[in-house]
Formats: C-alpha cells, structure tokens, sequence
C-alpha cells in the first residue's frame, strides 16, 4: 500500500475530535501525518503546531475545519500543492473546491475514517 503523507487541517488533541480520530486511524495505516490546529499538542507522537510551514511531499490535505475557518487557510493549501484535499462531512466548501480544480488539485467529498476503513484512501 502507497504511503501518503497528510496534513490534518483542524488538529485536535481531543479524543471525542474526529480529526483526533482521523490522526490515529492515519498513523495505525501506516500513513505519515502532520497535523495543525487551533492548540498546541501532541496526538499518537504526531506534533500540532498551529504554524503554516512550508512542506512540498504533501500528497493529502483533510479538512477538519468549517468553511468560514478554512479561509485564512485557502493560499497555504494550494501552495502545498497535494494531489487532493478531502473535505469530511461539514467541511464542504465549493469556494475553496473551485480554487483546487482550477490549479489542478483534486477535491473529494467523503470521510476520511470511512475511506481508510473501506480500503479507498
């Protein structure tokens, strides 16, 4: 199995978070994970810092933000350059959709816990 590395948008330290979830389903797959979000923290030995460094291997980008909270994150996401960007339930965004397809990268509608689970990640 390919191994894509993925920054989770909306990182939390909070197990009851399903991006906390996301991060350790990600990691138990094998799957190299960065993650930022609102806090400072630690999840499964992965840092959350809450900068926007610049990364150039990211292959995934999962969207545990709202569309209103994603928007300071617009230009960073596609400077990232990923090959897609799952937007999980509630993180839908056809703003942010249109800016991906027109530079080429892929959005996807779907859950990130249910891809893994079903073998479609």
């Amino acid at each position: 199995m390919e191994k894509k590395k993925t920054l989770v948008l909306g990182a939390s330290v909070n197990p009851a978070r399903y991006a906390n979830m996301a991060i350790n389903r990600l990691l138990a797959y094998g799957h190299p994970v960065v993650g930022i979000g609102k806090d400072k923290g630690n999840v499964g030995g992965v840092e959350i810092t809450m900068d926007t460094p610049p990364m150039d291997d990211i292959d995934t980008v999962t969207l545990y933000l709202n569309p209103r909270n994603q928007v300071p994150y617009h230009d960073y996401i596609l400077s990232l350059k990923p090959k897609r960007v799952i937007f999980n339930p509630g993180t839908e965004n056809d703003e942010l959709e249109e800016k991906l397809e027109a530079a080429g990268i892929k959005p996807v509608i779907a859950c990130t816990l249910v891809m893994l689970g079903t073998g479609q990640y």
